[in-house]
């Protein structure tokens, strides 16, 4: 068994990898701007700021981690700062790098991202690709990777770029779907809904970053689901099996996406400019170089995952709407105008 650190340890994603690091048996240091959600006599959780430099090099010296899984992040709709999005993700990104260096540790997995781009791909997404990233969000996740990689110190690093995580309790704006289905509202598509946007599944994430952790020359890989219905397809499955009276329905393309672009220059809508470039878009990673190199294979397919998303939503929605001091994913984004749309569905 190891000492590990997970950094964001509080986080949707992040909390669900510290269960199973300590199921496994190993040593957890945990740290995070946010309490942890569980406590167990392993774990370690550190209430701070991976900004912090003299904090960061304290914790590494304490817990000594074999292995660091980089996993903390601003969102661009959990921040209402651009400047502080910047700041934690990249800075607090340099100063863990710098920090390991000079503690001599070298193993780093990083969770990564794809808004690397914002556009879509008619074809698998290679981790070839060059990054085109049109917002913050994706630009940091960007540069966080050049820091990692390009670190004098020659840290091993392995990248995992990976779409919208999903699992039971994952929220933010998918609580606005879950909202409408859970009420028998229609569920719209912008088009004709046609377009196949990948999802990972947080245990198939999970096995991915603990293979990594073990590659011994690190790397860049995309990760994702197999088997990518369409939007269209995989909200019917929801509904479907949800026993939702929820209907589906087409919005215009052209004039829905010109909408998204006005409501959010005027801040009155959680989607950003990634959301209305990507929402009728095709993404989907090719896989095949993280499955040859890491064994590695996805369980679950996105319309599976997000039903088992939905069902915890709907079997613990009163308790959801009390939560308070929780990630940007722990809770419901807030709708602003698509309320709107909600009343008229």
């Amino acid at each position: 068994m190891a000492s590990v650190l997970v950094t964001g340890g509080s986080g949707f994603f992040g909390s669900l990898l510290v269960a199973k690091l300590l199921t496994d048996g190993h040593d957890v240091t945990s740290i995070d701007l946010l309490p942890a959600t569980r406590s167990d006599p392993r774990l370690k959780a550190i209430v701070g700021d991976i900004r912090d430099r003299p904090g960061v090099r304290a914790l590494l010296d304490a817990a000594k981690p074999e292995v660091v899984f980089h996993c903390a992040a601003q969102l661009a709709h959990g921040s209402l700062d651009p400047r502080e999005l910047w700041s934690s993700n990249v800075d607090g990104t340099a100063v863990l790098a710098d920090a390991m260096a000079d503690a001599g540790l070298r193993k780093i997995v990083y969770l990564s991202s794809n808004c690397l781009w914002g556009h879509g791909f008619d074809r698998p997404v290679s981790e070839d690709e060059p990054p085109a990233p049109v917002e913050l969000y994706g630009q940091s996740k960007w540069e966080g990777e050049k820091i990692l990689l390009g670190h004098p110190a020659g840290l091993t690093a392995t990248i995992i770029r990976c779409p919208t995580i999903i699992d039971e309790g994952r929220l933010g704006l998918l609580a606005i779907l879950f909202e409408f289905i859970a009420d028998g509202c229609r569920v719209w598509t912008v088009g004709p809904g046609d377009n196949h946007y990948q999802f990972i599944y947080a245990a198939d994430l999970i096995d991915a970053m603990l293979k990594s952790w073990h590659e011994p020359s690190g790397g860049i890989y995309g990760i994702g689901s197999d088997n990518v219905t369409t939007m269209r397809e995989t909200f019917a499955y929801v509904i479907a099996n949800s026993g939702s009276r929820s209907k589906l329905g087409r919005l215009p393309k052209q004039l829905t996406l010109m909408a998204m672009r006005l409501a959010h220059l005027l801040r009155i809508s959680p989607l950003g400019p990634y959301h209305y470039r990507m929402i009728a878009s095709n993404f989907v990673f090719d896989t095949s170089r993280i499955k040859e190199a890491l064994g590695w294979q996805p369980s679950l397919t996105n319309r599976d995952m997000l039903l088992r998303a939905y069902r915890y939503y709907h079997s613990h929605r009163q308790e959801i709407a009390t939560r308070a001091d929780v990630s940007a994913h722990r809770q419901s984004a807030k709708m602003g105008v698509i309320r709107v749309l909600k009343w008229l569905s």
